[in-house]
């Protein structure tokens, strides 16, 4: 079997230079501008409705060159200048609709010092502090007091999200994420004693497993993080678009996700999440979800139907087995 074969065998740590060399060209950015925002309608924790603004800031690239990572293609090889990131916040308030919550995802790390400026802190507090949660997104080698300090400041609710990808060692390693379940492990307790909260990015079908791997390491992956007292857990299907993934994918080591698959894990967790963790919400992302169709009859059908069950946080009845054979 393949994943007993990955299991006898460390996954080949990719280095930096081969993750360099594979990339394209970044895209040009303005250090005053986000990148991109909207706002968006996301179940809550108390089980409401809500709009959350999310917010794609422009800053310095991430130090960690993850395998699979592509948001490096939205940053900049130099820190922005003092005043960027506040600008950046107002230009998207002032275009938008008000929201119960804003996120603030800068495709790296909140507290590095080289992306987003501490100096500048104060004044985004100034900006966020009226909504009533406010979402960043740190690596847990960088979780530490700095996290409880902005908190202290803030006034509101802070909801830290973290990458753990996979629990899957050999995979996590292959990832280059320079870190480990354990990493990930502490950093959740150290956020969650300190009263913040914490959402998690969980990868479906990363490089290495098949289909049926990838669908039982992302419900194992998600159970683990609910079973640590992780509020909010994002699914991600794996997608190419970096380089790296599309010279893995030639080597065959991978391929997309079906969208089957992402009914299936979102489906599973769900059940799992309302027996066992009835206040963690679970959601599968559907960026590109199109991509992912592998028939157009039943394809969009699916995509729906997940939709509907990352708001309703229910099980939706399935889709009518379709011309195309997935039932």
């Amino acid at each position: 079997m393949f994943l007993e074969k990955r299991d006898e065998m460390a996954w080949p740590q990719m280095i930096d230079q081969e993750i360099l060399a594979a990339r394209p060209a970044k895209n040009r950015l303005d250090p005053w501008i986000p990148y991109a925002f909207l706002v968006e309608s996301e179940r809550s924790r108390r089980g409401t409705l809500d709009e959350v603004l999310t917010l794609f800031l422009t800053n310095q690239e991430c130090p960690f060159r993850c395998t699979m990572c592509d948001l490096w293609r939205n940053t900049l090889d130099q820190r922005v200048p003092l005043g960027a990131i506040p600008a950046q916040i107002d230009y998207a308030i002032e275009r938008t609709p008000p929201a119960r919550h804003i996120k603030l995802y800068n495709a790296g790390n909140f507290f590095d010092a080289q992306a987003i400026p501490p100096e500048d802190h104060g004044q985004i507090i100034a900006r966020v502090r009226g909504f009533e949660t406010v979402i960043v997104e740190n690596h847990p080698r960088l979780t530490d007091e700095r996290s409880v300090r902005f908190r202290d400041q803030l006034g509101t609710r802070l909801e830290v999200a973290i990458g753990l990808e996979t629990i899957h060692p050999e995979i996590l390693a292959g990832l280059n994420k320079r870190m480990t379940v354990e990493d990930f492990d502490q950093s959740v307790r150290f956020l969650l004693k300190h009263q913040i909260d914490v959402r998690t990015f969980l990868l479906l079908k990363p490089p290495g497993l098949d289909e049926a791997s990838g669908r039982e390491w992302a419900l194992r992956s998600l159970k683990h993080a609910a079973e640590r007292g992780v509020g909010c857990i994002s699914l991600i299907p794996t997608r190419p678009g970096n380089g790296m993934m599309e010279q893995l994918q030639t080597q065959g080591e991978f391929s997309r996700p079906t969208i089957q698959s992402m009914e299936w894990v979102l489906e599973q967790g769900l059940e799992f999440v309302r027996k066992h963790h009835p206040t963690t919400r679970l959601f599968m992302d559907l960026w590109d979800v199109e991509s992912f169709y592998d028939c157009l009859q039943c394809g969009p059908a699916r995509a729906e139907r997940i939709q509907k069950m990352n708001l309703s946080q229910q099980i939706e009845p399935a889709v009518p087995t379709c011309v195309c054979g997935h039932s």
